[in-house]
């Protein structure tokens, strides 16, 4: 692919005995990996992945997830990217651990065994990550980012921070925050936004989310960040322009480069 910044490696196509399907995985490497040792990274791992890198690969524009991570090592933030390829006819199946306005059962749980039991080992055991959850990330938009809250409270042990954007709370009758209501508080951070142009419904429903989370207790601007732009829609041009707010708030500090992981 041309037109990457940084060191892109494709693993696979990676068969999921869970799903019954395959994808390749795209794995972006901190600028300095290759000259730091044995030191290890913190590690995102985001939905449809396809689109966070390649205008040759997306749908639609891309979210120069490469661009956003070079600019943000100057300020020691680095981490690798895991990118998951969503499942094209299959997506809004496996990005819904609900039933769907038809009856038909959401295959999300089944995607979340996928990346934990299929694509988290792959990546640890060839990428430098650091396995702890505070340094494990998820994040996606619309139905990416209903799964990745969804993980985040329904897997606490998992993940230390989360980012939805503009998450599509709409589906089946608001069921992730009737989950989010009932879940206990979960350590870590959250990024949430959504653009004021994507309808009233749903600007709504994220603000309720929203005010959800700050009743369970998390902090604007140190456990929580929100944000809501104006006159933006539903679509990949305002995630890319929202990135890199979401990462830079997300990330976790690492050591400067050539520091080893246990300094």
């Amino acid at each position: 692919m041309s037109g990457i910044v940084g060191n892109l490696q494709t693993l696979g196509p990676v068969r999921s005995a869970h799903l019954g399907n395959e994808r390749p995985i795209y794995v972006w490497l901190p600028l300095s990996y290759n000259e730091s040792g044995d030191r290890t990274y913190p590690v995102l791992y985001m939905q449809d992945g396809q689109n966070l890198f390649s205008d040759e690969l997306a749908f639609g524009r891309e979210w120069q997830v490469d661009e956003q991570m070079a600019r943000l090592s100057a300020l020691g933030l680095e981490a690798l990217i895991v990118g998951i390829p969503n499942g094209g006819a299959d997506r809004m199946a496996e990005y819904s651990p609900f039933c769907d306005a038809e009856g038909h059962v959401g295959r999300g749980d089944a995607y979340l065994a996928f990346l934990f039991d299929e694509v988290m080992p792959l990546v640890q055991s060839q990428f430098r990550v650091t396995h702890t959850r505070e340094t494990t990330g998820i994040m996606g938009s619309s139905l990416g980012a209903l799964i990745s809250l969804y993980a985040f409270f329904q897997h606490p042990d998992r993940f230390g921070f989360v980012g939805g954007m503009s998450p599509a709370l709409w589906f089946n009758d608001c069921a992730l925050l009737e989950l989010i209501e009932r879940a206990p508080f979960v350590e870590g951070r959250i990024y949430l936004d959504m653009g004021t142009a994507e309808g009233d419904e749903h600007v709504k429903h994220v603000q309720q989310l929203h005010q959800q989370l700050l009743r369970k207790g998390y902090r604007p601007g140190q456990t929580l960040f929100y944000v809501e732009e104006d006159d933006a829609g539903h679509d990949e041009d305002a995630w890319a322009r929202r990135l890199r707010t979401a990462l830079y708030f997300l990330l976790p500090c690492v050591p400067a480069a050539g520091n080893s992981s246990d300094t």
